[in-house]
């Protein structure tokens, strides 16, 4: 038997959200504030629109761009959001016909102007997450074997977000989109959200902490060595997913939220998976020393074993070293499609890439820890 034998899914995959989907999705309270795209009347520009303010202009297609030269993603008015979106990015039938084509069994989907804009109002937030957790919900049903949807939920209001997040697990949902920043000055680990982690303790669904973009402000606790918007730079790509993901997972461990909620499960996607056990030994060290000040149940290192998984990119070369000190079945794999900075050969770059490791722990990278992450 091969690796290939075995299921294969990509753990970090996006849509590219038609333009219209908030006009057509979102309750007709919120209608007249949806996020949508206009040209601006003087330079023909596009303008992504967020609750009627400019959010980014001119460089849309370089949100998606997988399907087009990078060079002409950010020249401003060049290409068109629809000219970054290949059509497996919107379209069920083109999303089937691509995994079949890199022989994957299925993809886990993310949004992609889901993970751009921010609001501070609550209620309009709420229904921005609706909007689009019930346009996921249409892509995905007619060919659900072959996707695995993750909702979007905005915790500025827990109730509500409660509320959208048992609806989402009866619609068959299978993990929930965290953006990896405070939400109102509160860390993950805040009582406030523990019905939030409970639920998904419940239902067996992941927590998945996704890198973000904020045009308008630096993302996460990255300060003064990010400038807001700085999404082009090989420093801006590089240093967001490290910056953003590892610590808010760093603080769901340290704060103690695993041992209130020892069964739940948190997959930090977009950040690549060979910082974990440096991560994890720097930890160690720290609590050995400190411990006292803020104890906990187990040691850092136990709860990233237990309690965590992250997703590699497909050329890393840590790999084989993360299983072995992570634990074999705590790595994934991930795509990025069909954003900028994905590359479409993914599928076959990460069989090359762990192609020196048995045959058991390739099988496991590929799909079958999938499968322990999110519910069948």
């Amino acid at each position: 038997m091969s690796a290939t034998d075995s299921i294969v899914i990509d753990c970090d995959s996006h849509v590219m959200e038609p333009p219209d989907l908030w006009e057509n999705y979102l309750e007709p309270k919120f209608r007249d504030r949806a996020i949508r795209i206009v040209k601006d009347p003087g330079d023909g520009f596009e303008v992504l629109m967020v609750d009627n303010q400019p959010l980014l202009k001119g460089m849309l297609a370089g949100l998606g761009g997988a399907n087009q030269p990078r060079q002409e993603l950010f020249v401003p008015g060049r290409l068109g959001y629809m000219d970054g979106c290949p059509p497996a990015s919107y379209l069920p039938a083109a999303r089937v016909k691509l995994l079949d084509e890199w022989g994957v069994n299925a993809g886990v989907l993310f949004p992609t102007v889901g993970i751009l804009w921010d609001v501070e109002d609550h209620e309009l937030a709420a229904a921005y997450v609706r909007a689009y957790n019930n346009w996921i919900n249409d892509f995905a049903s007619t060919v659900r074997s072959r996707v695995i949807p993750i909702a979007h939920i905005a915790l500025q209001d827990v109730e509500s977000a409660l509320v959208e997040l048992k609806r989402c697990i009866k619609l068959g949902f299978k993990g929930i989109f965290l953006a990896p920043e405070n939400v109102g000055g509160r860390r993950f680990s805040h009582p406030d959200f523990d019905p939030i982690w409970r639920e998904c303790e419940d239902a067996g669904i992941p927590a998945c902490l996704h890198v973000i973009v904020r045009f308008n402000r630096a993302p996460g606790i990255i300060g003064q060595f990010y400038q807001p918007g700085e999404f082009r730079t090989v420093f801006g790509f590089a240093l967001g997913g490290f910056a953003q993901v590892v610590p808010a997972a760093m603080t769901m461990v340290a704060d103690g939220l695993f041992d209130r909620f020892p069964r739940l499960k948190v997959l930090c996607v977009e950040a690549g998976c060979g910082w974990a056990p440096y991560i994890m030994d720097r930890m160690d060290q720290k609590y050995e020393l400190l411990g006292w000040t803020y104890p906990t149940k187990l040691k850092p290192s136990d709860y990233f074993r237990r309690n965590l998984w992250v997703v590699a990119e497909p050329e890393e070369r840590t790999i084989g070293a993360v299983m072995e000190l992570l634990g074999e079945d705590r790595v994934l794999w991930g795509s990025d499609f069909p954003h900028v900075d994905s590359n479409l050969e993914a599928p076959h770059l990460i069989r090359n890439s762990i192609s020196n490791l048995s045959l058991a722990r390739q099988r496991k990278l590929l799909g079958e820890n999938a499968r322990i992450v999110f519910p069948a």
